[in-house]
């Protein structure tokens, strides 16, 4: 809660609220500066008004209440009135830990307000200053370096000595403790009885007997030195034994163990639990924040966060005053002049109240407000002066206190002008071990806890990513895993959380731009100010000439006092830009090499019992490679998959255990256990990208120590997360998917072996750490590369299949409906391919069988598998509403039926074969499936191809079943009518499903097949006419439909550019049927008209006799290019893929029927012109007959003549017929 003090008001109490106000505007002496503040925490009592004390009261003698607690004062009434003791060494620290939103940000300044004045006094003062310096972020940290306290520990433990020797040399060659005057501890004590006496109220304030003055007066002065000397820690290697000093022993011994440091970081950076780094052991430290008061003032544009432990009165007519004491004799100098004032700005306290005495007897009070301090007799001072100092140190410290992490001792000696700023922990590392400087720690903590807080900030972090990996690279740097393994671990994973797994990582600009250090040293002179400090000072010193160990030297304190004489140029973090990674696997390796020195600074901190010799990280950790020939099969598997799911809900029962011997509830076994996760998922992210990239043997690598990974983390776990069983799943479904495309990409087995057995060093030594906690092996079955195509195809099925039970048993299926569906889509379609596996198997063997008379058991047990797997498929796709897949699934279980049905002909000689009973049931099985695939899909826009796909299948079943219930009729089971009317039936459901009209890349075939059904029913039913005797209406109507369907099959025939030889064979068959019907005919004049019509149906076949000449020259010419080129081609050989038998076959039947048609029509025409007269018309048609009859028969008999010359001859002749067509219809008319 944030409370603001306002000038000319009281303090307001803790727990009081009242609405910021900054940038309130005082006016002192004439100069203008602006100073707010808002008091962040304040623990005070609720302000006493104090006892204004009685002239002549003497205040050497002690009060009755002097240094007790009170009632008005609280608990730290001691503390606040009794013991004016120095600032702790660490006390900004505990100042950030307690605001961490504020550091690195908001705020320039964390310090205690004793040394802020301090810093603001060098220019008037000749005292010393010896300032510790800390950059984190944009926040500087300024605390005390007693210089004295450290140099006594190092006479006592031998510590130090590095700085003692560097400042011996340096700075004071004549070191020795300066003890502080009996006149400082008498001035002490009765500022101590004042205050006591001014809280204590009416009746109170009387003096106890003088004899225990002296024994009171003494623990004062042994407490304050004690507090001084014991608020330093030890260094971390210090036993508590070598401290003598009771109070260093009881504070400053305890070595900072790693139990304060994050215990559990959540798996996403969103929802990380990132738990206070310190409980008790701030404290121990020296670490607490125990200000009564924590204010952040702003003093024009510089932001402080400052500790204050100032008294503060209140009531009355002073609603807030400080109060002070002086002795009437020494006048107030500027020193002290500005330490009132900058005291009253800090606190926003507009009075002070100053209590004069002579001796130790109080002469007067005086009231005086907070903007005349800086005009007071004997203490004029420049506001202006004051803030351009104030910005002149602080642009001074950040421009040359640049890296993060490092100690820089700011130092100037007792009367020397110059201020020079030294990098201790360079000079640590150049002589000592770097855990010598006590800083190191809590400057590392302090890191380390900015970082969580801007992890922890979900809204804003993403941006922040640079700046917070700057922070924990910083803190690593500083941390000794011996020593500190929980903090490393834990900044290991924070970073590898940094980059994001899931989405390609976008570059993140750096905040500041990077400039240049701004460390210029200056030579002005000023008039100094006379050293009137009350503090104790250091020996004067002459400086060496060159001190080329200092970072930054300012020559003369004067300058800072010039306006802008420092300007910060340096911006904080010139390397704070997130790095940018150029692909995924670059990512995750960075991540996985986080982990890994995470994982080993957990590991190195379990202390194992009976270690089992472990895995050598740089012997190679062999990836089984399976042969067939020592793997179980697909029975095997079903043991293991069980196993595995029975270890699943074991898992769920809450079973864990560690080979390692960790805790369970340990700060190493929730860290072990949030690394092994993400590297889990870093091996995922690569495995997905190899899959992408066709590397299968690289991704069934990584998958495989992805879930390794997730095995480690399965033994270790008390309880499986929701969220991590789901990431099981994706990992099991990704690892079926790649056993799968290893399983179609058998051709390159040998490359992906390579890829699978290839390991770096760093995955070597990640698994090194999970062998320290399981075998690894309960994904074994899943992860192994076999060479047998069955295994893999098995593999992939029951990867999908452990998918899917573990989603069902942890009851997931609804909270990730989008899982759940992929899982069965994958589970259908491997199930789809292993029944394609095996029907392709049972096909080869049928294949093979050739003879044998029976269907093989081997047979029979490939289909019975492969309908299994179509069955189980159709289900999954059934399940999800998957009406297409499901469709092509039942299509398959079709063309299995098919397969079964054709298993089962040709079990007898040709000559004996007809259509089986069994034949026809597996026909018919396929037929339904194929009818339920269309109903499946409902209609043909859900997905045209597959609908399309469907109907041509169909069509070709019931055209097959057609087609051999005619060429192999059942006569010894039906009768010839009743299979030509199911041959019929056949036919027209052939037709119904063929589509002839939409125009597709099928389309020709399906005209192909529609005129090939056409041609078969025209031949039927002309065979029919044939054997039919009596009924002659069904003569009649066999006659019919023959012509009909001979029609059809030539207008089919003829719109296509590729079946000449089918058209010319069907106008040969019309022929033959016109021929068939002129023999029942009797008159003349009916004969004359079926003659013509059968020369007419010759005549149209000159478009097939046309294409067969344009593919003949075609051959010719490529025949004569070849032998140009030198190429021998086979004689037999036709690019075209004429069947030029076929074609002689037919051409040598044409000439034949034409010849007899001819010859027919002469006989016809001239017996006609006898008995009625000439006909013009048919004398002209007699005669063109007679002359083509002529040309062919001479065509016939020259046997020399070539295939090509003899198509020529046809058509010039059809050409000569076509001619006379429509003569000799006039002239029968």
């Amino acid at each position: 809660m944030e409370e603001l003090c306002r000038v000319g008001a009281a303090a307001p109490l803790r727990g009081d609220v009242e609405e910021p106000k900054q940038g309130s505007v005082l006016f002192l002496g004439g100069n203008e500066v602006k100073s707010s503040a808002v008091v962040k925490y304040s623990s005070a009592p609720p302000q006493a008004a104090f006892a204004r004390l009685q002239e002549k009261t003497d205040l050497k003698l002690p009060p009755a209440n002097w240094l007790r607690e009170s009632a008005k004062l609280g608990p730290a009434g001691t503390t606040i009135l009794g013991n004016n003791k120095k600032s702790k060494p660490f006390s900004s620290f505990g100042m950030a830990y307690d605001f961490i939103d504020s550091v690195g940000n908001d705020v320039d300044v964390v310090s205690d307000s004793e040394n802020i004045k301090k810093l603001l006094k060098i220019p008037y003062s000749k005292s010393h200053v010896s300032m510790a310096v800390h950059r984190i972020g944009r926040t500087l940290l300024l605390d005390e370096l007693d210089i004295q306290e450290l140099f006594m520990r190092s006479s006592q433990t031998g510590d130090w000595t590095w700085l003692k020797e560097f400042y011996q040399r340096l700075i004071d060659q004549k070191w020795q403790r300066k003890k502080k005057s009996k006149e400082h501890w008498y001035q002490k004590a009765i500022l101590s009885k004042f205050l006591y006496y001014s809280i204590n109220g009416d009746g109170a304030a009387q003096p106890v007997p003088s004899t225990s003055k002296q024994h009171q007066e003494g623990p004062v002065s042994g407490e304050s030195d004690e507090a001084g000397r014991s608020s330093w820690p030890a260094p971390f290697e210090m036993p508590s034994s070598l401290s003598e000093d009771p109070g260093a022993s009881n504070q400053g011994s305890v070595p900072l163990e790693p139990s304060y440091i994050v215990g559990h970081v959540a798996s996403a950076p969103k929802e990380q639990n990132l738990t206070t780094l310190f409980n008790d052991g701030e404290n121990s430290q020296g670490l607490k924040n125990d200000f009564v008061r924590n204010i952040l003032w702003t003093f024009e544009d510089i932001h402080m966060l400052v500790g204050s432990n100032m008294p503060i009165f209140g009531g009355g007519r002073y609603p807030a005053v400080s109060l002070r004491l002086r002795d009437n004799n020494k006048p107030i100098n500027v020193l002290t002049g500005i330490d009132y004032w900058l005291d009253n700005l800090i606190c926003n306290v507009p009075e002070l109240v100053m209590c004069f005495h002579v001796n130790g007897i109080v002469q007067k009070y005086e009231m005086i407000k907070t903007e005349d301090i800086p005009n007071l007799e004997n203490s004029n001072f420049s506001t202006k002066v004051i803030k351009d100092i104030a910005q002149n140190i602080l642009s001074f410290l950040k421009s040359n206190c640049t890296k993060e992490g490092h100690t820089y001792w700011l130092f100037k000696a007792s009367g020397s002008d110059i201020v020079k700023l030294y990098d201790l922990t360079t000079l640590c590392e150049e002589t000592e071990d770097k855990y010598q400087n006590p800083f190191t720690m809590p400057v590392a903590i302090l890191l380390y806890k900015v970082a969580c807080n801007m992890m922890l900030k979900k809204n804003q972090n993403k941006k922040h990513y640079g700046t917070i990996r700057t922070l924990l690279l910083n803190c690593l740097k500083l941390l000794d895993n011996g020593r500190h393994p929980q903090i490393i671990a834990s900044a290991n994973y924070m970073l590898s959380e940094l980059f994001q797994l899931d989405e390609p990582k976008k570059e993140d600009s750096t905040d500041f731009p990077i400039n240049g250090n701004s460390d210029e040293s200056y030579s002005e002179e000023e008039e100094e100010m006379p050293d009137s400090d009350e503090n104790g000072s250091y020996s004067n010193s002459s400086d060496p000439p060159d001190d080329n160990k200092a970072v930054a030297i300012i020559k003369s304190v004067g300058e800072l006092s010039v306006p802008e004489k420092y300007k910060s140029v340096h911006r904080i973090r010139p390397s704070c830009a997130f790095p940018v990674c150029h692909g995924t696997e670059e990512r995750c390796r960075l991540v996985l090499n986080y982990v890994l020195e995470g994982l080993k600074s957990v590991d190195s901190s379990v202390k194992k019992e009976g270690d089992l010799p472990a895995a050598d990280p740089s012997t190679p950790i062999p990836l089984k490679y399976e042969d067939e020939s020592t793997s179980g099969g697909p029975e095997c598997l079903e043991k293991q998959m069980a196993l595995f799911l029975d270890k699943m809900g074991s898992f769920q029962k809450g079973k864990h255990c560690s080979q390692s011997g960790m805790i369970p509830g340990s700060w190493q076994y929730k860290m072990k256990l949030q690394l092994i996760l993400k590297s889990s998922k870093a091996y995922y992210v690569l495995s997905d990208a190899a899959m992408i990239l066709q590397k299968y043997g690289r991704a069934l690598r990584y998958i495989k120590l992805a879930l390794q990974c997730h095995d480690t983390y399965c033994c270790l776990c008390a309880s499986m997360l929701p969220e991590v069983l789901v990431f099981l799943c994706q990992c099991l479904t990704l690892c079926g998917d790649i056993q799968l495309m290893l399983a179609q990409n058998a051709n390159n087995r040998a490359a992906y072996l390579e890829e699978y057995n290839y390991q770096t060093k760093e995955d070597q030594e990640i698994l090194h750490s999970l062998h320290r906690e399981s075998r690894c092996q309960v994904f074994a079955w899943a992860t192994d590369l076999s060479t047998d195509l069955e295994c893999q195809l098995s593999v992939s099925c029951k990867c999908y299949e452990a998918a899917y039970e573990i989603l069902l048993f942890s009851n997931l299926k609804n909270q990730n409906p989008e899982q759940h569906i992929q899982v069965l889509k994958r589970m259908g379609n491997i199930r789809n391919e292993i029944g394609v596996f095996y029907m392709n198997q049972a096909a080869a063997v049928q294949t093979e069988r050739l003879v044998s008379k029976n269907v093989s058991t081997t047979e029979q047990q490939l289909w019975k598998k492969s309908f299994s797997c179509f069955e189980e498929g159709i289900q999954n796709f059934e399940s999800i509403d998957d009406a297409t897949n499901a469709a092509l699934l039942l299509c398959n279980t079709g063309r299995l039926m098919r397969i079964c049905a054709q298993a089962h002909c040709a079990t007898e000689g040709d000559f004996k074969r007809e259509f089986s009973p069994e034949e026809a049931l597996y026909y018919n099985k396929a037929v339904d499936y194929y009818l339920k695939a269309l109903r499946s899909l409902g209609k043909r826009d859900v997905h045209p191809a597959v609908w399309d796909s469907v109907n041509w299948e169909l069509s070709t079943t019931y055209f097959t079943m057609a087609t051999l219930q005619q060429d192999y009729a059942p006569l010894s089971r039906k009768a010839q009518e009743q299979i030509e009317k199911e041959v019929s039936e056949a036919m027209k459901k052939s037709l119904k499903y063929c589509d002839v009209d939409t125009v597709s890349a099928r389309q020709p075939l399906c005209q192909y097949r529609a005129a090939t059904i056409h041609h078969r029913l025209a031949s039927m039913y002309h065979s029919c006419l044939r054997n039919q005797v009596g009924d002659e209406h069904l003569r009649k109507q066999h006659r019919v439909l023959a012509d009909l369907h001979y029609s059809k099959a030539v207008r089919l025939f003829q719109l296509l550019k590729d079946a000449p030889c089918e058209f010319l064979r069907v106008q040969l068959e019309r022929v033959a049927f016109a021929e068939f019907q002129m023999a029942s005919q009797n008159s003349s004049a009916g004969k004359l008209k079926t003659l013509f019509g059968a020369l007419d149906i010759m005549v149209k076949a000159k478009g097939a006799f046309q294409l067969i000449r344009k593919e003949l020259v075609a051959e010719s010419e490529q025949k004569s290019k070849d032998k140009s080129s030198a190429e021998n081609v086979s004689p037999n050989d036709s690019p075209t893929g004429l069947n030029k038998e076929e074609v002689l076959k037919l051409l040598s039947i044409f000439e034949s029927r034409m010849s007899f048609l001819l010859l027919q029509s002469i006989k016809l025409l001239t017996s006609t012109k006898k008995k009625i007269g000439g006909i013009n018309e048919e004398e002209v048609v007699l005669k063109t007959n007679k002359q083509v009859y002529s040309l062919l028969l001479r065509a016939t008999a020259n046997k020399s003549m070539t295939l090509l010359e003899r198509i020529e001859v046809i058509l010039n002749l059809l050409e000569q017929l076509a001619q006379n067509n429509e003569a000799s219809h006039g002239g029968i008319q």
